[in-house]
């Protein structure tokens, strides 16, 4: 059994990234996305389009943002958790 500590420490998993491709639904949003941003690029001037693109540019990094502190909150919120867990087994295992 692989130790996630060791994969962890040697590149092997990566939290902020992920291995699981989109699924079929996200990869059909995805595609009506960047076609409703080609057709709307396809009508604006340049200052318009660079503009749109800063836009489009901090609506990712306000996503990752979030994303930073959901993986935070779920990764305290999982050892809450298995401290909760070890804490009843110990419990258990006195009485």
């Amino acid at each position: 059994m692989r130790n996630i500590l060791h994969d962890l420490y040697d590149g092997r998993v990566i939290p902020w990234e992920r291995r699981n491709p989109r699924s079929e639904e996200q990869l059909v949003l995805v595609r009506k996305i960047e076609a409703e941003e080609k057709y709307f690029i396809g009508k604006m001037s340049l200052d318009d389009c660079e503009r749109f693109q800063n836009l489009k540019n901090l609506y990712a990094e306000l996503s990752m943002s979030s994303e930073v502190e959901l993986f935070a909150y779920s990764f305290a919120l999982g050892i809450l958790l298995m401290t909760d867990v070890y804490d009843e087994a110990e419990t258990a295992n006195l009485e």
